[in-house]
Formats: structure tokens, sequence, C-alpha cells
């Protein structure tokens, strides 16, 4: 073991932590990343949860990563292999209907002039402001916060060069920019779109994983912090063969070419602190680990609350992170199906190569605005909704390793199930699986005989078995008030903490979102200046 002067520890094998490991070692300095889990990955793993069916058993889709992450670790050379299909959602309708959204905007509009010509007209120009607009705030995402008190020479560089870009944008879309970002999201949905599928599967987007519905204040932002990786407005589908665990598999080989160390078994239940400091960690094996730094991966409130002792922390502070938001609203069901489901609108069971590759992005469950929102409404108050918002997607179509010849597995994310449930939610699993088989039967009648087992996730489960606080997936809501430099809190966004030596990498400092890598590497940046 290498003594403490060289050791940075990182707590948590998730991608972030892979990212930050990278480029520390690449940094001249040597991470060991330590997974409590048997694999490395966070929630971007890929299991078997059934004899011959494998699955991403949490995130089932890229961020997408950032690609100068990619392009830095070679990720490619590392065994990774991306899958994009053409099309990038399906959505399915009640009645019968389809509109199904590609990477090209023409074809697109196309789809769109099946229900109306006005809309397919609109959305080649919201989709090219959307670009324009997240182009300045990809930019961002990939700076730090300005220390608002005393802002460096950096800073001030970093906000002008955000500043120039924002005033290039033009007139109409700068204004669009400051405009939208407080809007709910069904309101800018309903500006562009009279289609009430279209309008649905854009706001979609900007309630995604959040405790927000589309008629939240500030669910655009939502919808623009993902469009900083992705401009199409609905999203695309980015895969990765072998599923998602490929993905932090390639990443932990990067980081290990790099002169990282990961270990895996190895649960951190503790951070020494001493004289303000972190000085390393504690194994739930009972071993040491002396370290000159420690950054964590995990979220803000097990990091700071959980693993390290509160007395070291300012009575303000604890109070703050406290309130910091991070309930979530997010299950996942993943099936082992005998068979492909054949979707009424589709008419996929007559082997139509056309609707067969409608299915191979991602499903969209979640016909128009008042459904999103009646389904958000049943969370407010404790239960899981009972026609929830679904996104589904059958990557055995694009990636036929997972699944035996003939049989598929279904990946879903259901939402809105809240964290904190009226009653129990061991009791109430089994109702979840059928409540989420039973609305996907409205649009797939023959689905519940295809299926061969259920693996059923709850938010609670998300919590102890994954470690994410709360079972909020992106480590804390993402909003407003808890966006850039204050995320997660107002003077503590540059990835420092008020323990010297003790940092955070994860999704719940800036930018947190998803699976992109990029709250990884702005971290590992400030973390190299810092300890040089």
């Amino acid at each position: 073991m290498n003594n403490k002067r060289d050791i940075i520890v990182i707590i948590g094998g998730g991608h972030n932590g892979l990212v930050a490991a990278f480029y520390l070692a690449k940094g001249g300095f040597k991470p060991l990343v330590l997974e409590r889990n048997a694999q490395i990955g966070g929630a971007a793993v890929t299991d078997e949860f059934h004899s011959g069916f494998r699955c991403s058993t949490l995130a089932h889709t890229a961020g997408p990563l950032r690609p100068d992450i990619v392009r830095d670790m070679q990720l490619e050379r590392h065994g990774l292999r991306t899958i994009t299909p053409e099309v990038c959602v399906t959505a399915l309708s009640p009645d019968g209907r389809a509109l199904s959204l590609y990477q090209d905007a023409a074809k697109s509009a196309q789809q769109i002039a099946n229900f109306s010509q006005k809309d397919a007209t609109k959305y080649p120009e919201f989709e090219q402001s959307l670009g324009k607009i997240s182009k300045v705030i990809a930019e961002a995402l990939a700076t730090t916060p300005p220390d608002i008190d005393h802002p460096s020479s950096g800073d001030l560089w970093s906000m002008l060069k955000t500043g120039r870009a924002i005033r290039n944008l033009g007139k109409k879309d700068m204004f669009r920019l400051f405009r939208w970002g407080p809007m709910a999201v069904a309101d800018l949905a309903a500006e562009y779109f009279e289609t009430e599928l279209l309008r649905a599967v854009v706001a979609a987007r900007g309630v995604f994983g959040t405790f927000l519905g589309p008629w939240s204040a500030g669910s655009t932002l939502v919808l623009l912090i993902r469009a900083a990786g992705d401009p199409h407005p609905a999203g695309v589908a980015n895969f990765a063969a072998g599923g998602m665990g490929a993905v932090t598999q390639a990443m932990a080989s990067a980081a290990k070419a790099a002169g990282a160390e990961v270990r895996t078994g190895a649960e951190v239940i503790e951070i020494r602190v001493q004289n303000g400091a972190a000085t390393g960690v504690l194994l739930s094996t009972g071993e040491e680990i002396p370290a000159r730094a420690v950054i964590s991966n995990a979220d803000p409130k097990r990091t700071l609350l959980k693993l390290t002792d509160p007395m070291h922390l300012s009575p303000d502070f604890v109070q703050k992170l406290q309130h910091y938001r991070g309930n979530g609203t997010v299950a996942k069901v993943n099936l082992a199906l005998s068979g492909l489901p054949q979707f009424t609108a589709l008419k996929n069971g007559d082997g139509s190569a056309k609707d067969i590759a409608a299915l191979k992005g991602r499903i969209h469950i979640g016909h128009e605005i008042d459904y999103l929102e009646r389904a958000f409404d049943e969370a407010k108050y404790g239960n899981f909704s009972r026609q929830p918002y679904l996104e589904a997607t059958i990557p055995s179509l694009t990636d036929p390793t997972l699944a035996p010849d003939g049989k598929h597995v279904m990946s879903i994310y259901m939402q809105y199930a809240p964290y904190k449930l009226k009653g129990d939610w061991e009791q109430q699993r089994k109702a979840l699986g059928q409540t989420v088989v039973q609305t996907l039967a409205q649009y797939a009648p023959n689905l519940p005989e295809l299926i061969l087992t259920h693996q059923i996730i709850t938010p609670l489960d998300l919590e102890e078995k994954y470690g994410l606080t709360g079972g909020q997936i992106f480590h804390g809501e993402l909003a407003l008030d808890q966006f850039f430099t204050m995320r997660p809190l107002l003077d503590w966004a540059r990835y420092r903490t008020p323990i010297e030596n003790l940092y955070l990498c994860g999704s719940g400092t800036h930018p947190g979102t998803g699976l992109t890598g990029g709250s990884g590497a702005n971290a590992a940046r400030e973390i190299v200046k810092a300890l040089r």
C-alpha cells in the first residue's frame, strides 16, 4: 500500500467516481476507488436477473456522456460500444396512435404531420432554438461555479465567456433563455405545439427523475439542463452493448490504465477527520486507510451527515444540508419476456421492420400533460401513481446478447413513486409491479402472458442497496434553488466541503445531470488544482 501522502481515496465506484479517478491519475496522483458492492458501476450496472436474461439494472440509457470525457478516457479502446437507434422515442396514445421521433428532425416532422401540420412546421424551429440555447448551457455545465464572494480571475474570465456566448445567441434566443428557465415545461410545450401527445413527450423530459410535475415552475430548466448534452427536444436513446454496466467497466479499465486502483467489496463506513481535516477512511472490515485527501462520489447528505460525524460541521451548515431536497420519485421494473410484446398502435406482431424499429428507442407512456400532472398529484400526497408515467426500453432488440434467442428483456422507469410513501414499501412492492404491467398492457395486451419474471426496485431499494439517499437518482432535486452556484449549497458549489481535504464529485454537485460524467470531470479539475 502507498503511504498517506500518495493516496487519494474516492468513495464509490459509480461513473463520476471513475471519471474523477481517471483525471486524478492523469494529473500525477494515486487514486484508490472503494466500491462497497461486488461490482463496479453504482447506478450504471448490468445484472443477470433471470437465467440467461441480463439488463441495465437501474439507468438504461447514457446521459449522454460528455464527448470530451469519452475522448480523453478512450472508452472505445477499453471495450465500450454504443448503440444509437434511428428512432429516439415512440410515444403511445390510448386511442391506438403512435408518434415516433427520430434523430433526424425532418423525419420527425413527417411523423408529426400525421397529427398536425402546424406542429410539423414548428418542430424543427423548436429543435434549432433548443440546440443553440443548450450549447451555451453545455459550456456553463463544464465550468466550475464561481466563488460568489471572492471571484478569482479565472471565475471572472469564465463568467465573461458565458456572457459573450449568451449575447451571441441573438436577441430572440437570448430572451428565450432567460424566460424559459423559470417556466413550467407544460407552458413551453404549449407555446410551440397543439398536439397533446407531442406536448407530453417533450414535457416529460423536464420532469424525469424529479419531484416536479409539468405545471411546476422551473421544470423547463430541467429540460434545458438535459438538452445541454443532447439538443433533441425529446432526447435521443443512447445504449451500451452489454448494458450500462459496460460503460462503467470501460471507465474502470481506463482509470486503471491511467494508474488508479479500484477495489470492490470495500464499504466505507466512516470518513476519519482530525483537526478539521479528512485523514482517511474506515472500512466495514475494520481496515483503516490513511489518505492525503478523500473524495466522495456518494450524495452530499450521505457523505456529510452519515459517513462524517456532523460534530465537525457548523450547526448552520448541518441545518442547511438537512433541508437539501432529495426525495426520489422513480421506481424501476425489469421484465424477462418469452417473446416480443405486440403493441396495438404499431402492429409489430406482423413483423413490420418499421414498427419494430419504433421499439428500439425509448417507449413513452403518458399521452397528455394532464395525465402527467395527475400522476404527480398522487405522489404529492404519499401514494404511488396508479396511472404512472413510464419510460420503457427493449434493449434486446438492439443487443440480442442480453436475452436467449427469441426472448427479450424490458426495462421500465416508473414515475411517480414517492420515497416517502404512505405505508410500507415492502408491502407495496407487488402492487407497484402490477400497476406497471397493467399500464403497459393497455398498449400491449399480450404483455402479461409473456412475463417470465419481474425485478421490482422501489425508491427505498435505491437508498438501501444502491446508496441513493431518499431514492433520489440525481443525488438531490434538480431545481432552480439547487443548481449551479447553489448545488448542493450556496458557497459550497466548488466541490469542496467545510472539512479540509474532503471533496464531493457525485451528481449532488454541479452539473448533476445523470450519466454524463460532468460532475466527476469538473471535480477532478478543481481537486488537482487544490492539491498541487
